[in-house]
Formats: structure tokens, C-alpha cells, sequence
């Protein structure tokens, strides 16, 4: 695996909102936070391009509303901030994609040159997922740092219930087998990178 010298960490949605477990319920891969910022980290290093993503909602009871202190980045982010040699971009959302936000991802990274993405973040089946999916469609190397991201447990039709595991195993399978994106770990991007 090579991860290019211009490649973009887009870091999805990491936001103080999903701390509040209470609504969202069990989440998984306790070590994700630690590996997005250890990611951010040998970017900002290598003078390597940084995108930060935010969603803002627009449901009035979500932690991640706008106005409401859960819509801020969580403070590992927020301290890392400006800090890199290469360029940093912040997308706000409020839809799954971040190809879908202002300014525009693909025109920013068009304009750069960048044709490989790597994603980290937060929901692994929800906004990573789709914007690797959407990253896959438009032509982009979409690699996903699979221990870099974590979900929660959902409900879904007929009862079905699956936890946070199973889901993220589910998208890991189907972008990796599908062919939308490299489903690698923290591990392995940090050797290709450094």
C-alpha cells in the first residue's frame, strides 16, 4: 500500500455530540480516538493536506445541532487545528457526505492535484461510509482506516437489531469487497506515510 506525498486525511464528523452515549447507545473500537489523532498527527508532520469535517444538524433534538456544544470538533481535534505544514480545509455538512458540503471537497481537491483520500471518523457505517462510497464513485483512491472510525448499534426494519461490530464490519466488507475503497489499519497507513 502507498499513501501519496499530496494524499488528504479527511477526518468525518469527529464531534463532542457523540459522546453522549445516552442517545446514541454502545459504540465500538475504544481505540479510534487515539488513532485519528495519531493520523493527524504524521499529516500535519509530513506536510500533508487535512480536511475537517462537521456536521451540522438540522434535527433540533441532535447533539450535533448547530449552536449546541456537541457540534464542536471533540478537543484533540479542535488543539490540532492549523497546526500542519500543508493545507487544511474545514466542510460542513448536513447530509451523510462530505462530497456534499460547502465549500465543495471535490473542487477543493480537484484544485490540489489530490487524487487519493484517506478516511477516519465517525459513524463508520453513516458519513465514512458514504463519503468513501461517493469518493469510489467520482474516482478517487479512497483508503479507510477501519480502526480509525467507530459506530453504534442500530435498530433497523423487521427488528432487526445489529450492534456497532456488526455494523462496522458490514461497511468495512462492502466498501473493501465492493470496491469503493481500501479498507486498511491505522498501522498501516502510518508505515506508508512516514
Amino acid at each position: 500500500m502507498a499513501v501519496a506525498g499530496n494524499a488528504a486525511l479527511v477526518v468525518v464528523d469527529v464531534q463532542k455530540g457523540f459522546e453522549e452515549l445516552d442517545f446514541w447507545g454502545e459504540r465500538n473500537h475504544p481505540e479510534a480516538d487515539g488513532n485519528i489523532a495519531a493520523l493527524i498527527d504524521v499529516w500535519q508532520s509530513t506536510g500533508r493536506p487535512v480536511v475537517l469535517v462537521r456536521h451540522d444538524s438540522a434535527r433540533p433534538d441532535s447533539p450535533l445541532r448547530t449552536g449546541y456544544a456537541g457540534n464542536d470538533f471533540k478537543e484533540y481535534v479542535a488543539e490540532r487545528r492549523g497546526r500542519g505544514g500543508g493545507a487544511e480545509l474545514l466542510v460542513t455538512k448536513s447530509v451523510n457526505s462530505a462530497f456534499l458540503g460547502s465549500p465543495d471537497l471535490g473542487t477543493w481537491l480537484r484544485g490540489e492535484g489530490i487524487t487519493q483520500i484517506v478516511l477516519v471518523g465517525i459513524q463508520t457505517n453513516m458519513c465514512v461510509e458514504t463519503t468513501a462510497r461517493m469518493g469510489g464513485n467520482l474516482g478517487y483512491e479512497v483508503l479507510v482506516a477501519y480502526d480509525a472510525t467507530y459506530t453504534f448499534g442500530l435498530e433497523g426494519p423487521f427488528g432487526w437489531r445489529r450492534s456497532a461490530d456488526e455494523l462496522a464490519r458490514a461497511s468495512a466488507v462492502s466498501l473493501h469487497g465492493g470496491g469503493f475503497a481500501r479498507v486498511v489499519t491505522t498501522g498501516e497507513v502510518v508505515a506508508a506515510a512516514g
